[in-house]
């Protein structure tokens, strides 16, 4: 008994699959929007906010470095700020090197509370 022929017809008759040739690339546009929607605009703002907290650094304002020092600015400069962290100790930092503008009174202890 000769099989061949009867697996050949089995093979034809397989469904084809009926999805639209379009159906991959709505559905990779649509991933993609969603990724930006939820990563790549909330990473861009959080930016251009810490572009303009970096930019609005006046003489005379509390700041937390990101190595944990704080300090008085008492020169701003292009790139750099000079910074005073006790009576005689002054110390030249860049400005990208702030992480954050302190308000009176306000402490890296209180800081972390509200987070």
């Amino acid at each position: 008994m000769n099989l061949l022929p009867l697996t050949i017809a089995q093979a034809e008759a397989a469904p084809a699959t009926g999805g639209s040739p379009l159906q991959f690339p709505i559905m990779m546009v649509i991933l993609f929007a969603i990724m930006y929607f939820m990563m790549i605009r909330p990473q861009k703002r959080r930016e251009k906010e810490r572009k303009e907290m970096i930019n609005s650094v006046k003489s005379g304002a509390r700041v937390l470095l990101t190595s944990g020092i704080i300090g008085e600015v008492i020169n701003v400069k292009e790139n750099t700020l000079i910074i005073k962290i006790s009576d005689n100790t002054k110390v030249e930092c860049v400005r990208a090197a702030i992480s954050q503008i302190l308000e009176k009174g306000e402490t890296p202890a209180e800081i972390e509370a509200t987070k």
